[in-house]
C-alpha cells in the first residue's frame, strides 16, 4: 500500500499536465538527448483511472494481452531493432521459439505511462516501423490511450507525421477519442497547425461519420473550427467547412461562434472567409451580444463596416440593452456606419432638420 506521500505524487502526476509521459515527455527530447529517468521509477495511475480512461475503447488494457513493463525512452532504440529483426524471423519457418515469445512480449507491452511500443515507435518518428505495427495490431489496439489520454494518432499529428495518420485513419483508428484536455486528434490538427494531418484524417470519411467529430467540444468547449479560428489556420478553416463544419456553431462557456472569435482577433480574412461562407452575421453570444457589437466596442470600424455591408441588424440589443451605436464611444468612422433617420423628438425625425 502506497504511503500518503506516494499517492498525493500519483495526483500531482496524472492532474498536473505530467511532462513524463506522451507528447508532453517528447518535448523535452532532442535527437542526441534522451530521458534522464525511466518511466518504471514513476508512479503508474490507480487500477480505478486506467479503467475510467478506457471505457471508450472497445476492450480495457487490463483485459488486453498487454503486461505492464519498464520500458525506458533510452532502451527505445534496441527494442525497435529487436521487432523489426523479430519480425523479419517470424516469416521464417526456422525462427527459434524463443525469438518468436521475445517479440511477442515486447509488442504486447505497455509502460508505466501506458504507452504500447506503437506510441513509442510513433513518439521517435520510427515511420516505417510504426507501419508495420499498425499492419499487424487490431483495431482496438490502434486506439489505445496513455496515461495522458493520448492515442497514436493524436501524437503522430502533433509531431506532424501525415504518412502515418493515414495507415491509422485507414487502419481503422477512431477520429473521436478525446485526450485529457478534451482534444479529439482533429482539434490537435487544428490548433498545432498540421494542415496535412487533418487533410489524411478527413479525406475518405463520409460525411455522417465525421460530423459528430466536428461538433465535439474540448474541455474548454470549443469545436475544431473554433480553434482554427483562434489561431488564425485559414486554411484549416476552408477545410473543416468544405467538410460540413457548422459556421454558427457555439462554443461552451459564451456562446462565441466563429465569427465572434475572429472580430475579436480582428482577423479581416477570417471574417471574410466565414461571411462569405454564409455565417449568420447577428448570431448573438449567451449575453446578446453580436459579432457588431464586439467589433464597434472594439473600436474595429473595418470589421464593423464589413459585418454592416454583410446586412448586420444595427438595432440589436444585448443583454444590457445596448446596441452596437451604444457601445460606439464617439468614433467617427465607426459613427459613420449608423444611419440615424430612426432618431425623433416629439415624434418627428430629426433627419433634415435646421436647427
Amino acid at each position: 500500500m502506497a504511503s500518503g506521500d506516494e499517492e498525493k505524487g500519483k495526483v500531482d502526476l496524472l492532474e498536473d499536465n505530467r511532462i513524463d509521459s506522451g507528447i508532453d515527455s517528447f518535448k523535452s527530447l532532442t535527437k542526441d538527448e534522451h530521458y534522464s529517468k525511466p518511466v518504471h521509477e514513476l508512479s503508474p495511475p490507480e487500477d480505478g483511472e486506467v479503467k475510467d480512461k478506457l471505457d471508450s475503447v472497445t476492450e480495457e488494457r487490463h483485459d488486453s494481452a498487454y503486461i505492464s513493463s519498464s520500458i525506458t525512452v533510452d532502451n527505445i532504440t534496441d527494442i525497435l531493432k529487436t521487432c523489426s529483426a523479430g519480425s523479419q524471423d517470424t516469416e521464417s519457418a526456422e525462427t527459434p521459439d524463443h525469438n518468436e515469445q521475445e517479440v511477442k512480449n515486447l509488442l504486447t507491452t505497455i509502460t508505466d505511462d501506458g504507452d504500447t511500443i506503437l506510441h513509442l515507435a510513433v513518439i521517435h518518428e520510427a515511420v516505417q516501423f510504426a507501419d508495420w505495427l499498425i499492419e499487424l495490431f487490431p483495431k482496438q489496439v490502434l486506439d489505445l490511450q496513455n496515461n495522458l489520454y493520448q492515442t497514436p494518432l493524436h501524437l503522430a499529428t502533433y509531431l506532424d507525421l501525415p504518412a502515418v495518420v493515414r495507415r491509422l485513419v485507414d487502419g481503422g483508428a477512431s477520429l473521436a477519442l478525446q485526450d485529457h484536455d478534451g482534444n479529439t486528434p482533429l482539434h490537435v490538427a487544428c490548433e498545432q497547425g498540421r494542415g496535412d494531418c487533418a487533410s489524411e484524417m478527413t479525406r475518405n470519411i463520409p460525411p455522417g461519420q465525421l460530423t459528430p467529430v466536428l461538433e465535439a467540444q474540448n474541455w474548454r468547449g470549443v469545436t475544431c473550427l473554433h480553434l482554427a479560428t483562434l489561431h488564425r489556420r485559414h486554411r484549416l478553416m476552408k477545410l473543416l467547412i468544405k467538410k460540413g463544419a457548422n459556421l454558427n456553431v457555439q462554443e461552451g462557456t459564451s456562446g462565441k461562434s466563429p465569427l465572434h472569435m475572429a472580430v475579436e482577433l480582428h482577423d479581416v480574412s477570417a471574417v471574410t472567409l466565414l461571411l462569405n461562407k454564409g455565417a449568420n452575421v447577428d448570431a448573438a453570444m449567451f449575453n446578446g451580444c453580436t459579432p457588431l457589437h464586439l467589433a464597434v466596442g472594439r473600436q474595429d470600424a473595418t470589421i464593423a463596416n464589413l459585418l454592416c455591408q454583410s446586412g448586420a441588424d444595427q438595432m440589436i440589443r444585448n443583454m444590457e440593452d445596448e446596441t452596437a451605436l451604444d457601445l460606439a464611444d464617439g468614433n467617427d468612422d465607426i459613427l459613420a456606419l449608423f444611419p440615424f433617420d430612426d432618431i425623433q423628438i416629439s415624434g418627428r425625425s430629426v433627419v433634415g432638420v435646421n436647427f
